[in-house]
């Protein structure tokens, strides 16, 4: 199924920006009456016929709506470290929007070797991953902050730091998080969050969790925790 993003979308007849009709007429070749899907990133799922299939700036005859596509009653933040493979942390957010993530915030740790990111590429990505997965609402992008500041964010979700210190007690997601609830993961970087950082993270109520037996990488124990959350929420 072929879903567009149509972030603007408020009447009955909608104009495709010129990257996206592109890939319609030229790429896929649609024509006139062809069916297809928009998708607005605030919920709103529509379909409608390709009315003018201009290369440029083809237009679409919105038919019906649904509101509140496959809304959920929870929602689920991910907070995690910029690496230093960039196409590593793009797939780490990539498969994170597939799997179903509000906002997503890249936080700043002492071991972060690279601590900054790209947005305009990153929202693309999020664009384009939730068009693939069929999201109805789009991620949220944060600009990067530090982990100090972001746990000192107030924030009544069930609050978990994944790490690897077997030093320090920690239990799997499954006995923390309760089906339902809002849920924050923070995720730090190749070199792991240092014990201070975990410290200050457990004195602003967050619970050290782990992700099974296995080392992960960054980018794996990402994915892993945010599956962890919308499994249980099955």
């Amino acid at each position: 199924m072929q879903v567009y993003y149509a972030p603007d979308l408020s009447s009955g007849l909608y104009t495709l920006d010129e990257r996206e009709s592109k890939h319609i007429v030229r790429v896929l070749r649609m024509t006139k009456g062809t069916r297809v899907k928009l998708i607005d990133g605030t919920g709103n799922l529509y379909e409608g016929l390709i009315e003018n299939p201009d290369p440029k700036s083809c237009s679409v005859v919105i038919e019906s709506v649904i509101r509140e596509f496959e809304k959920r009653d929870y929602a689920l933040q991910m907070a995690a470290s910029p690496l230093k493979n960039q196409d590593r942390f793009e797939w780490m957010i990539e498969k994170a929007v597939e799997i179903g993530v509000e906002i997503i915030t890249p936080v700043i740790c002492r071991n972060t070797e690279k601590p900054f990111i790209k947005p305009e590429r990153i929202n693309n990505l999020i664009i384009s991953a939730m068009k693939q997965s069929l999201k109805a609402y789009r991620p949220v992008l944060r600009d990067p902050v530090t982990l100090r500041d972001f746990v000192a964010e107030n924030n009544s979700s069930t609050l978990m730091i994944a790490h690897c210190n077997s030093k320090i007690p920690r239990r799997s997601i499954h006995e923390v998080y309760r089906k339902g609830s809002d849920a924050v993961i923070l995720i730090g970087p190749e070199g792991d969050f240092t014990e201070e950082e975990i410290d200050i993270a457990g004195k602003y109520g967050y619970r050290s969790v782990h992700l099974g037996k296995s080392r992960l990488r960054s980018e794996t124990a990402a994915v892993a925790a945010c599956h962890s959350v919308y499994f249980i929420n099955q």
